[in-house]
């Protein structure tokens, strides 16, 4: 498997892990988090646990000292199974977590190999779990400004990695035409041209005071817009001088001056863009739909054709949809020792024994996997290139929702 592809999934799984901590909460301070960068030794960590152990003795609350004294032992006992942290040190989220109609149940979440190094030590109780610094190692910093503009609306966000952000959509109150009698044409004239530049100022300010935290990791600020106004705003200096200065031209016209005009600058813009996993994406996925079509393609999708395309080694690019949940499990039966792998979604419950129906059956959990991360050691068998596809452009959402999250473009057509 390459750098770059082990580099994805270790920010797909975060993402997925990150996801699932930020909803879960305890009945008070009873969730425990604890951080271990690379440079702690696990015998310090070993011993702060055991101190925080005593201290919940104090506790008066006896199903809350209960519960956290249950999550610093469950604490203890993973962090037991390490000698040390390793490269990017270990994260470990555990206590008793709200499952609904006021029950609770013991959870734990183990992080051991995150995209980015720990920067440094945690241990914190909460009714919540601490996820600030994974939150941070998914902020991708390569980003690019985008800003549409006409008289009528505007709208500024950012496009990072895979992800467009709409920041603002903002709407004017300058008048199309004037026709109302009492006043000359020329005041008219001038009260729209007065209300247009308030207009300009006021989305050129808000942009850039969204931007200027942030510029050290802007590539460049891409404008665009239905109509001359543009270059306009651009022209007579609305933006702030340190955001100008990042402006990449040419400028782009696209159809509307909201998120969707956003969607569409970066359509028109991939090539000035050529940073952003975005245009990259909708690239890819366009390849696939349009060789789908045709009478003796070369692309196939759904997870059984890809994994017989896979065995002839005829994929190459396998396209995976960052929306997949299923598992590839390895199933065994206690009653009649059979064993079988199927697919299954992660929340699926336990299948009964194809062979004796008996359900004495539990997974082999050692040797199960994420379908994603099972799919992909295939491919790198035949040097295929994986492509993790996000949800965040309309080609994305269709590749997950149309063909199941799973497809490729092949070396030749098969049957």
């Amino acid at each position: 498997m390459s750098d770059e592809i082990a580099q994805q999934q270790r920010r797909l799984r975060l993402k997925k892990s990150l996801a699932e901590l930020s909803g879960m909460k305890g009945m008070g301070t009873e969730l425990v988090t604890v951080i271990i960068p690379p440079d702690r030794m696990i015998s310090d960590v070993r011993q702060h646990l055991g101190n925080e152990a005593g201290q919940a003795a104090n506790i008066k609350s006896k199903s809350t000292k209960k519960h956290v004294t249950d999550a610093i032992e469950s604490a203890i006992s993973t962090i037991n199974r390490y000698k040390t942290p390793g490269e990017g040190g270990i994260a470990i989220f555990v206590g008793h977590v709200i499952v609904g109609n006021n029950k609770t149940r013991l959870m734990s979440t183990v992080i051991d190999d995150p995209p980015e190094p720990f920067p440094s030590f945690r241990y914190r109780c909460d009714s919540t779990f601490e996820i600030s610094q994974l939150e941070e190692m998914l902020i991708d910093r390569t980003s690019y400004a985008l800003f549409v503009i006409d008289r009528s609306e505007a709208a500024y966000g950012l496009a990072s990695g895979k992800r467009l952000h709409c920041q603002e959509h903002i709407t004017s109150l300058v008048p199309s035409k004037h026709g109302r009698g009492g006043q000359s044409a020329q005041r008219f004239e001038r009260l729209i041209e007065e209300a247009a530049h308030n207009f300009f100022k006021k989305a050129a300010e808000r942009a850039s005071n969204y931007w200027l935290p942030m510029v050290q990791d802007l590539k460049g600020v891409i404008i665009g817009g239905p109509g001359a106004t543009k270059d306009f705003v651009v022209k007579n200096d609305y933006f702030h001088h340190e955001i100008k200065k990042l402006i990449a031209e040419p400028f782009f016209d696209v159809g509307y001056s909201n998120e969707s005009g956003l969607r569409e600058l970066i359509q028109r813009a991939g090539s000035t863009m050529d940073q952003i996993e975005l245009d990259v994406e909708r690239t890819i996925v366009d390849e696939f739909l349009q060789e789908v079509m045709k009478s003796n393609p070369k692309a196939t999708y759904g997870e059984m054709m890809i994994r017989s395309a896979l065995d002839q080694g005829a994929v190459s690019t396998l396209l995976l949809s960052e929306a997949l949940t299923k598992r590839r499990v390895r199933w065994f039966c206690k009653a009649c020792k059979n064993e079988w792998v199927r697919t299954h979604e992660k929340s699926s419950a336990t299948p009964s024994c194809p062979e004796c129906k008996s359900d004495k059956v539990i997974e082999d959990e050692e040797n199960s996997l994420d379908l994603i991360d099972e799919l992909t050691v295939l491919a790198g068998h035949t040097s295929a290139k994986v492509r993790l596809i996000s949800l965040d452009t309309e080609e994305g959402s269709t590749l997950n929702t149309a063909f199941g999250g799973i497809a490729a473009l092949l070396r030749y057509p098969i049957s």
